[in-house]
């Protein structure tokens, strides 16, 4: 189904835009839709404009517009996870986050669509388990890539700080611009993290010799 915007939204005609064919072209649509309009703007005929095809095909391919926003963000995570450098896999802390300020200027849209569902979430409850799967994902992944990185394991809650100034640099970067601040303020996150590695080194080889 979809919302009463949808009817009321003016249709422009004689744009056609192409960004690709197929279901990745129509939620990569989507996530600009929302990122531009916010989630009120995201209908069956706003993505097909921006996509530049038929309103009947964007209805086939999602069946509701619940299920376009849910895969919508599955997309998002997917494009976001895959190019944040979150997860290195290195186990080294010169890696950590270090795509992170280029992904936000490569791709804003897919950084604001998700702080769009976020704010959205508040209002709309039902959208809280998308956005809590999201969050799952990154704090998994900042928390297994600390764990490569520290040594004797990390808590959780370590792991929800680290990646709560990422996700704050993030908003920083895409609201306020400045791709050098946010490389200097992860060049002082790494600074931190390399002194909590030391002193973890220090407290286990402590215990070793205790």
């Amino acid at each position: 189904m979809t919302g009463p915007a949808e009817s009321a939204a003016p249709r422009r005609r004689g744009r056609r835009v192409n960004y690709g064919e197929g279901r990745e072209a129509l939620l990569a649509a989507a996530v600009r839709v929302v990122a531009r309009g916010g989630l009120r703007h995201l209908t069956y005929r706003a993505v097909a404009e921006e996509a530049g095809v038929t309103h009947g095909l964007v209805a086939h391919h999602f069946g509701s517009r619940d299920a376009l926003i849910e895969e919508a963000l599955a997309h998002a995570l997917q494009v976001s996870v895959s190019t944040s450098a979150v997860e290195p896999g290195t186990g080294k802390v010169v890696d950590f986050a270090a795509g992170l300020s280029a992904m936000v200027e490569a791709d804003p849209d897919t950084q604001a669509f998700q702080y769009e569902l976020l704010l959205e979430s508040r209002r709309r409850p039902e959208l809280l388990p998308q956005v809590r799967r999201l969050y799952d994902v990154y704090f998994g992944a900042t928390e297994r890539e600390l764990e490569r990185m520290l040594p004797g394991g990390v808590r959780p809650a370590l792991a929800r700080v680290i990646f709560a100034a990422l996700d704050g640099l993030v908003l920083h970067q895409l609201t306020l611009g400045g791709r050098e601040s946010t490389e200097a303020a992860l060049d002082e996150l790494r600074s931190l993290l390399r002194l909590l590695e030391a002193d973890l080194e220090a407290d286990l080889e402590a215990d070793g010799e205790g």
